[in-house]
């Protein structure tokens, strides 16, 4: 498994333009929530005994990652599962309208069309063409970014940005 480190820095070579940035903090959102919406318009019951246990695919799938994310850095993993709960209850609120399936479709193409947007600023392609961990590692990257702002983290910024750099000179001196 790649370090957290690695991963990072792979996901922020193509992410430096503040532009970009700011796209992907609207687009993966959207596409984060638009995918937790979608995975709870059903539910699984399972009954042991006489308790009654329901959840949605949404719960499994983030909870899955979730644990990824604390396997990779325990602080970000924190953040991150405040980040999954509060989409599992936004997507609870809105998962019994009767256009909850064509809201999430609507929200994840208009989150994918501002991510792309993004890109033309960086002028480079999405991380997840190159690796798909890309597109677990885009939330992740998002909370990172979100910690440095706040000064938290020090090191592994200081740690990512120089990797990223090296990652990014190498993917443009490959391109001429």
């Amino acid at each position: 498994m790649k370090t957290v480190e690695v991963q990072l820095a792979n996901y922020k070579s193509v992410h430096f333009n503040k532009h970009n940035i700011k796209t992907h903090f609207i687009g993966i959102p959207l596409i984060v929530w638009a995918i937790t919406l979608l995975l709870s318009l059903q539910s699984i019951t399972i009954a042991i005994d006489d308790n009654v246990l329901t959840f949605t695919p949404a719960m499994v799938l983030l909870s899955i990652s979730v644990v990824y994310y604390f396997t990779l850095h325990a602080k970000l993993g924190f953040g991150m599962l405040i980040y999954v709960l509060v989409n599992i209850y936004l997507a609870s609120l809105v998962s019994t309208m009767e256009y909850a399936f064509w809201l999430a479709i609507a929200t994840f193409i208009i989150g994918w069309i501002i991510q792309f947007i993004g890109h033309i600023y960086e002028k480079a392609k999405p991380a997840f063409l190159d690796d798909i961990m890309g597109l677990v590692i885009g939330p992740l990257f998002l909370m990172a970014e979100v910690y440095f702002a706040l000064g938290l983290e020090k090191k592994l910024h200081n740690e990512i940005t120089p990797m990223a750099i090296e990652k990014r000179r190498l993917l443009e001196s490959t391109k001429s």
